[in-house]
């Protein structure tokens, strides 16, 4: 082989990898700047709620919103997520003769995983997407300059409220989707398995314990702490106009459904050591 083409050769792959390493060492700076950032959000969140008078004004307001209006979503898929579960199992029990028992799988499968995950991201799909929006709109308009201009500290009044809300209301939209999802795995059973209301409801209750009741609700103390940071973070570094808030919405929807999973899986490990 000729030495020009052996240089050239050589020339080219070292010419790759630096372009390779250098793509590497953007996006882990990237990722270290965002995480930087949303550390930075919550220290000040925290230390607002420590130190300040919280605005119950805007919290009512932000629980209508957040909360009561997120009901019917959450509640649809619940419903629909116990009848898919409960007909699933029925099929996969009655090989074994075990059909008559579907509540037991159903109950502690929506208590301790599909319950609070599926709330989780119902509420980052509308909310964590209207927080995002809501606020990317208010940062490129210059809305969050003028509060800052004004006197006022924008924390105090977009990110504590929406933050705080999120994190106490997505436990209770749990707690009703729960009892949504098995009541829509009951109706199912009865039809399918022909088995009585009470007793689907006994063997709901023979096998849930109050651990996996703790278990999921705790973790989504979590989940919706999670989800407002996000939403306030990626709406409040929104740039390039109504382009930007379009793309911060979608990310805060994605980021938040992958801190959900990634989250789930690291709390039920520590929720498996303490109940």
């Amino acid at each position: 082989m000729p030495l020009s083409t052996l240089y050239n050769s050589e020339k080219c792959f070292f010419e790759s990898l630096r372009h390779l390493l250098s793509r590497m060492g953007k996006t882990m700076l990237q990722y270290a700047d965002y995480i930087g950032g949303a550390a930075l959000l919550i220290y000040k969140t925290c230390s607002v709620l420590i130190k300040r008078p919280l605005q119950w004004k805007l919290i009512i307001e932000q629980v209508y919103h957040i909360g009561y209006r997120s009901l019917s979503l959450t509640n649809l898929v619940a419903i629909f997520t116990g009848m898919v579960l409960a007909l699933q199992f029925i099929v996969g029990l009655e090989r074994f003769g075990l059909k008559l028992y579907v509540g037991q799988v159903v109950g502690i499968a929506i208590v301790r995983e599909l319950g609070p995950v599926l709330t989780a991201l119902m509420v980052a799909a509308r909310v964590g997407a209207g927080i995002a929006a809501e606020l990317g709109s208010m940062t490129v308009s210059e809305q969050v300059l003028a509060i800052e201009a004004m006197g006022a500290n924008p924390i105090v009044k977009l990110v504590v409220p929406r933050v705080l809300v999120t994190t106490c209301i997505t436990p209770l939209l749990t707690v009703i989707a729960d009892a949504v999802g098995i009541f829509g795995g009951m109706i199912v059973t009865v039809v399918e398995a022909g088995v009585s209301p009470r007793f689907y409801f006994d063997q709901v209750l023979r096998t849930v314990e109050i651990g996996d009741f703790l278990s999921g609700i705790g973790k989504t103390f979590f989940f919706g702490f999670f989800i407002g940071i996000t939403a306030c973070y990626q709406g409040l570094k929104t740039t390039h106009g109504t382009q930007g808030v379009g793309e911060s919405t979608t990310l805060a929807v994605v980021i938040s459904s992958v801190v959900i999973f990634v989250a789930d899986y690291f709390l039920t490990k520590v929720f498996l050591l303490l109940f």
